[in-house]
């Protein structure tokens, strides 16, 4: 009985632990899956009770998820195009949108590059059969790298060998595992896997590359949502991105 006792005081402790949590949902960019799960683990360490919920996409399919009525609380994208087309659909809170984070679009390869790609330009190379990319319609990496090919007159030539990706994780998948002879991803996810992946040079003509957060309209916790999107330009969370390879905004 000595032990049942505090064993049942403690699973009812944990019970109201849980019933009073406060969750918080937060659909963000692929490419932030990893920085984002340890800005949660510190957001959630300074608001006890506080559970963080992620749902990484591409931004263009979080944005769909968001319009069709997808309980998200935060929307942080990896573009500021895909967050103007929430603002402009009042899907957003303008008032909390800011930018976090830079990145820089860049070509890389397996580390064992049989084609020898130096350049952008060796991309035209016969042996140089699929280029993975992830869709320009819905992954902000994949419209960058189509109109970085398209400025270099190189994507006629290439169009016939490219690989869509449904977010710019799965196109560095393809080429980390070699199934693609290169590929276009964010320079934070090349440098997460440095032995599996060659980065061969950043792409020009793509512009600056910045993240936004805004709060969604809809969101039932609209407080600690806009806590959060503060948070994200503490010093805390702003070496967890540098140190994972984002730049500042």
């Amino acid at each position: 009985m000595s032990i049942i006792r505090p064993v049942l005081a403690l699973l009812l402790a944990l019970a109201a632990q849980l019933l009073h949590a406060q969750p918080l949902t937060v659909s963000a960019a692929a490419s932030l899956s990893d920085a984002f799960r340890e800005i949660g683990k510190a957001f959630e360490a300074t608001r006890p009770g506080v559970v963080l919920r992620f749902n990484f996409a591409a931004s263009g399919v979080l944005l769909q998820q968001i319009a069709q009525g997808a309980p998200v609380d935060v929307l942080a994208s990896a573009d500021a195009e895909t967050m103007q087309r929430a603002q402009e659909r009042k899907l957003i809170d303008a008032a909390t949108r800011r930018d976090f984070a830079a990145n820089t679009l860049v070509l890389v390869t397996p580390l064992a590059d049989a084609v020898g790609i130096k350049a952008l330009a060796d991309l035209r190379h016969p042996a140089v059969r699929r280029i993975a990319l992830g869709k320009p319609a819905s992954v902000p990496a994949g419209r960058h790298a189509r109109s970085a090919l398209e400025q270099a007159g190189l994507l006629p030539l290439l169009e016939p060998r490219l690989v869509p990706a449904d977010s710019v994780r799965q196109a560095l998948d393809y080429v980390a595992r070699a199934e693609v002879e290169a590929g276009f991803v964010y320079r934070t996810d090349a440098i997460a896997l440095p032995d599996r992946v060659r980065i061969v040079q950043p792409v020009a003509g793509t512009g600056p590359i910045r993240y936004p957060a805004a709060v969604v309209s809809d969101s039932r916790h609209q407080p600690l949502a806009r806590e959060f999107v503060q948070f994200l330009a503490s010093d805390t969370a702003q070496q967890i991105l540098a140190r994972l390879g984002f730049g500042r905004p």
